[in-house]
């Protein structure tokens, strides 16, 4: 079990965000130096069925730049479980880098897939069933155990007086989370970083609870070109906010959650004396691809 003591509420002050709104970040990439973010709450509930069931060990999926698979072999490091990381690409290309060194000195066993194996479901199938005691955590932890884990997210600290929540959304497990722990009268706003995922409306609403849930939706215009796509734009945007709000975020998730904050801030989007909850969803391990000098954090 992971402390929550070390995350907080930042304010967010900045010279755009107009008057009449006030905005909050929720920051989980404070939890922990490699489990940060969202990932614990995806992993947790998982890894406690895999210790219950008495599984062999945790077997996941990811590409060679996932945060899910740094975070997963950590968090099984920890709770004393073993794991595997079915690796989306040729290793010869991906070996070397921060996630997969981080993975492999934790203790998970890689195995590599290519992309085309991966993509279809053959390399997917093939391993799971290789593999029939191990407890199966999909990509990005994308089940319903990880959007349980999600739930306990705006119970962490005070939240129910914001009147939006706005997160990055890969899988839609963590929006299918909040949306589901939300009080009635709170919208969810999940900005999806992929490009043409209108996919995850259905990926959403099949991790949700029965009955009555809050007003949510998702924003396709804000990926900036697509999944870990980025422009001079975004990164000078990434700078500038971390100089005026004193926040750390990505170029992958929260980089482009916060830019369309700014832009749905200022286009109105928001009515007057709304309060805005952002999640800091972690991945800040995403910018280690960066050249050096390229952000100023």
């Amino acid at each position: 079990m992971l402390h929550y003591s070390n995350i907080t509420l930042t304010s967010i002050h900045t010279a755009w965000l107009p008057e009449h709104i006030s905005a909050a970040m929720l920051r989980l990439d404070q939890l922990h130096p490699e489990i940060s973010g969202n990932k614990w709450f995806k992993l947790k509930h998982n890894i406690q069925a895999a210790l219950a069931d008495h599984c062999a060990g945790i077997l996941t999926f990811g590409g060679a730049y996932s945060n899910h698979i740094a975070a997963t072999a950590v968090a099984c490091k920890e709770a004393g479980i073993t794991c595997i990381g079915i690796i989306r690409g040729e290793e010869h290309h991906a070996s070397g880098n921060h996630t997969l060194q981080t993975a492999t000195a934790n203790g998970m066993e890689l195995i590599f897939v290519s992309r085309e194996d991966y993509r279809n479901g053959t390399a997917l199938d093939t391993y799971a069933s290789l593999f029939p005691d191990y407890h199966l955590v999909p990509e990005g932890g994308h089940n319903p155990l990880g959007a349980k884990g999600c739930e306990e997210i705006l119970s962490i600290l005070p939240t129910t007086h914001y009147t939006h929540i706005l997160c990055a959304v890969g899988t839609g497990t963590t929006l299918a989370g909040l949306i589901n722990s939300a009080s009635l009268q709170q919208q969810v706003v999940g900005i999806p970083v992929l490009k043409g995922a209108q996919y995850l409306e259905s990926e959403v609403n099949d991790l949700l609870k029965p009955g009555p849930c809050p007003v949510w939706t998702l924003l396709h215009d804000f990926h900036e070109g697509g999944y870990a796509r980025k422009s001079p734009a975004l990164i000078d945007f990434i700078n500038s906010f971390y100089q005026e709000a004193g926040i750390p975020t990505d170029i992958i998730y929260t980089g482009k959650l916060v830019k369309a904050f700014q832009q749905l801030a200022l286009q109105g989007y928001f009515p007057d004396n709304s309060q805005v909850l952002l999640v800091h969803t972690g991945g800040l391990q995403g910018n280690l691809s960066l050249p050096p000098g390229v952000l100023t954090f």
